[in-house]
């Protein structure tokens, strides 16, 4: 019998009072069922930014390709054998600087022929002239007949002539015995040899290499025609705004990525389209006084100088898409987030410009927005601090 062993049990005592009652509210408590409040949700951490309309520079970036602004094909004037190239393939030259020779000894020789008939000429018209001289006062004494001085005076003329003409074809020997040293006539980058040294050089094969200008540079691109059309319309609407005197600056980024030091303007913009490619042609003039930029490259030409007029620009991780389009997270003045839609416009870098939905002066959250609710309490971190990642 339980009771009867507990009350016969030699250590058992009564229960204090203070101790009953601990007791008694314990077991009051665990029959109830009853549990302590649990705290609310914690405040998420976000970053944000104030949304701020302004004038926004934007540009454009297409890939380009180089080009000499003077690219000059070096050909031989006469023909003979091609005695040697002074030039090395590729090398910088200079404005006169020698790049071929040719067999000079058939043209010295030309020019050593016409010398000797200069020569014989001028002593004819030596002759001719002193003859002309005696005739005229013996004509005047009738000791000679006019037929004589006539006679005299064509002499003299057609010895003249001699000399003219052999002069010309003296001269006309030295420029073929001067054009046997091929030189460049401007200063820029050489191509290849075209013909090896002891080749026959005539008209037919007389092209001998390139040599291109490297500074100015020229750096052609193409826009396509829904580009123009887009361009105008926005300028239109005022939604772009072009420099005053309509120039834009041209930044050259090479295949590296490496910045070129110097800035172009556009030069030439070719009115006509080219149905093949569906695009106009735009060309910029930059300086190139170090020969970084050399012929037929491949770079990267951004247009510089216009601007977003009232523009609203929001970094792209701040804009989710849901069912229904576009919208970003707001934080209002309770602190908490609110879910606006926007309407995007174009696309710019790694930001997007809002055509609608957000004005100047909103928090606009920039991360964190992926864990986000409406009403939900949040706590804007610095920009600098990260906010904790989604489940921590």
């Amino acid at each position: 019998m339980p009771i009867a062993l507990l009350h016969q049990h030699p250590i058992a005592k009564p229960l204090s009072s203070h101790c009953a009652a601990m007791v008694i509210a314990l077991a009051g408590l665990v029959g109830c069922g009853r549990e302590p409040p649990k705290p609310g949700p914690a405040a998420l951490e976000v970053t944000t930014m104030t949304v701020e309309a302004r004038d926004v520079p934007v540009s454009a970036e297409y890939v380009a390709q180089t080009q000499s602004s003077q690219a000059v094909n070096i050909q031989a004037r006469v023909s003979g054998f091609l005695d040697k190239r002074v030039y090395t393939e590729g090398a910088v030259v200079k404005a006169g600087q020698l790049l071929f020779q040719i067999d000079p000894k058939p043209f010295q020789v030309q020019v050593d022929g016409a010398a000797a008939a200069l020569q014989r000429n001028q002593a004819s018209l030596q002759v001719a002239t002193a003859n002309l001289k005696r005739t005229r006062p013996l004509v005047e004494q009738n000791a000679l007949s006019q037929k004589d001085l006539d006679d005299a005076q064509g002499q003299y003329e057609q010895a003249a002539a001699a000399v003219a003409q052999s002069k010309a074809q003296l001269e006309s020997a030295r420029l073929d015995l001067s054009y046997t040293r091929i030189t460049s006539p401007v200063a820029g980058v050489t191509s290849f040899s075209a013909l090896a040294e002891g080749t026959y050089v005539n008209s037919q094969n007389s092209q001998l290499t390139t040599v291109s200008v490297l500074t100015p540079m020229w750096v052609n691109f193409s826009i396509s025609e829904n580009e123009v059309d887009r361009l105008r319309a926005n300028v239109r609407k005022g939604l772009l705004k072009l420099p005053a005197d309509n120039q834009l600056l041209v930044e050259i980024e090479l295949g590296d990525g490496t910045p070129f030091p110097h800035t172009g303007k556009i030069t030439f913009a070719d009115p006509s389209y080219n149905s093949q490619t569906g695009t106009f042609l735009i060309r910029a003039t930059v300086a190139n006084p170090d020969g970084v930029l050399r012929p037929n490259q491949y770079v990267r030409a951004r247009l510089q100088g216009a601007q977003r007029p009232n523009a609203i620009l929001i970094p792209q991780r701040a804009v989710q898409q849901g069912a229904q389009g576009h919208f970003v997270w707001l934080v209002n003045k309770e602190g908490q987030a609110e879910q606006r839609p926007i309407t995007v416009g174009d696309w710019y870098r790694e930001s997007w410009f809002v055509a609608e939905g957000l004005q100047s002066g909103e928090q606009l959250v920039v991360n964190g927005g992926q864990r986000l609710s409406v009403g939900a309490k949040v706590t804007v971190m610095p920009p600098t601090a990260k906010p904790a990642a989604a489940g921590s």
